[in-house]
């Protein structure tokens, strides 16, 4: 029996948050990717959304042995389903699943950020994946940046959070000052 893969699309882009192994570069069709909401904390999650004609690059990695208890407890406001189509270059795969927010867990109502934090890792991760242009297309490809950004770069609320090289953080710092996003000090 072959170890089932997921389909990474934030934050597990970037391989320095993860042991996962056979890792390798990945393009989703018919889901984009959107920054909602939460009922459950007062930041934004970066979460899969069907929609058809659209693609997503990301990164397929195992899950050894079907052990998807630790990633299910990382992943633990999203829950997985199945992807339908994708393009990699493993052999072929039977089983690859991508998480999504959990509907009841999505709120359109109240004061959200997104954190620095957060968009420094998922960033650093699409520009050593995919170089400056897989990084631009996440951004370009990505819903929902109405929300302000935490500024928390300093004292990262993000757990996970990475530090970033100079030529990353002007990447990241030039490119969210072309999306025109706001910035906040309110911690979540």
């Amino acid at each position: 029996m072959s170890d089932p893969f997921f389909f990474g699309y934030g934050s597990l882009v970037n391989r320095a948050t993860h042991a996962y192994p056979r890792a390798a570069q990945a393009t989703v069709t018919g889901w984009a990717r959107a920054w909602k909401k939460s009922r459950l904390r007062k930041v934004a999650f970066l979460t899969a959304v069907e929609a058809h004609g659209e693609e997503m690059d990301g990164l397929i990695a195992a899950v050894p042995g079907a052990d998807w208890a630790a990633l299910d407890i990382r992943e633990r406001a999203y829950h997985r389903l199945p992807v339908a189509e994708i393009r990699h270059d493993h052999a072929p795969l039977p089983d690859i699943q991508i998480y999504r927010a959990r509907p009841d867990h999505i709120d359109e109502a109240g004061d959200h950020v997104m954190l620095q934090s957060y968009i420094d890792v998922v960033l650093q991760g699409y520009l050593r994946e995919f170089g400056p242009e897989g990084a631009d297309r996440f951004l370009a490809t990505t819903h929902g940046w109405d929300m302000p950004i935490c500024a928390d770069r300093a004292d990262p609320v993000y757990p996970r959070h990475q530090d970033l090289t100079g030529a990353e953080r002007d990447f990241v710092d030039d490119r969210l000052a072309r999306l025109g996003v706001a910035y906040t000090d309110r911690r979540p």
